[in-house]
């Protein structure tokens, strides 16, 4: 019956609306990336200025957020940690999607016994714990943000790869694939200029959920005592200094850094959720 109207009274199809909720997550990202950009000038005291007259001091005007066991400005810590806390994931993520696209297109193109060692490779290291594999490589290699970066990138790297094996093979079954092997392009030059970019909207959708789990692991290890190491202010790092003052009723030096790191895997998670339908929903049309 639509069809049979004139033009000016059909009903035109409603526009997707974006959800109120991932403006409000993907503008608190937005204040977080400043703040890690801008807190060299934002932060009013330094990460590790001491200030023993004020021992686990209560918010005031001169500490908005308050101090912690040495009396250092909780404001200012949370401010100034978050490029260490930010800038770990990003890394992380950036070595294992290398490997994990290497490996992963090496398995589904090659296929045969390539593929077949490189899955049991990837199901050996899916079977070891990563936490412990992590903390092994540490053990070795010694404790510090650089090896707890490196070790954890190679933990993720097996579940990127096995993530764009998956892609890989139902990309390689198309008709484009034939179509540049009868031009004599190389294996190489297909998958660089054909298959990995038709990979990436799904891909960054995954890695944009990966980034809060990421960060959730380097926060967990600096805990542990295995990561940022002091005077440093990276989050995970502030809560585990923070937990003395628990037992004695000052809740705020853990309970800060710890609604941050929520707060930031909350928004990543919305915000990617949202990017991943609409690059899925682009790549179709």
């Amino acid at each position: 019956m639509t069809a049979l109207l004139p033009p000016r009274l059909r009903k035109k199809p409603a526009k997707p609306t974006t959800p109120f909720g991932f403006w409000l997550a993907a503008g608190f990202l937005a204040i977080v990336i400043l703040v890690a950009l801008l807190a060299g000038w934002l932060a009013p005291y330094q990460q590790d200025e001491i200030d023993f007259t004020a021992l686990w001091g209560s918010p005031s005007a001169s500490h908005l957020l308050g101090t912690d066991q040495m009396g250092r400005d909780l404001l200012s810590r949370v401010m100034l940690g978050t490029a260490d806390t930010l800038i770990g994931p990003v890394v992380l993520l950036l070595i294992a999607t290398v490997l994990g696209i290497t490996i992963g297109m090496l398995a589904a193109w090659r296929g045969g016994w390539v593929d077949t060692l490189l899955a049991r490779v990837t199901d050996v290291m899916f079977a070891f714990p990563g936490l412990l594999f992590v903390v092994l490589v540490i053990s070795v290699f010694g404790k510090g943000p650089v090896t707890a970066i490196v070790a954890l990138a190679l933990a993720y790297t097996p579940v990127i790869a096995k993530f764009v094996r998956s892609l890989a093979l139902s990309e390689i079954s198309k008709a484009y694939i034939d179509a540049y092997r009868t031009q004599g392009m190389s294996g190489l030059a297909i998958c660089v200029r054909g298959v990995v970019p038709n990979l990436l909207p799904p891909l960054v959708g995954y890695l944009v959920v990966l980034f809060g789990e990421a960060l959730m692991s380097i926060a967990t290890l600096s805990f542990l005592g295995f990561g940022a190491q002091p005077p440093s202010s990276e989050w995970g790092l502030m809560v585990q200094e923070g937990q003395a003052g628990i037992v004695q009723g000052h809740f705020l030096p853990t309970l800060i850094p710890g609604a941050a790191i929520a707060l930031v895997v909350i928004a990543v998670n919305v915000v990617g959720v949202r990017v991943a339908d609409r690059l899925l929903a682009r790549k179709e049309h």
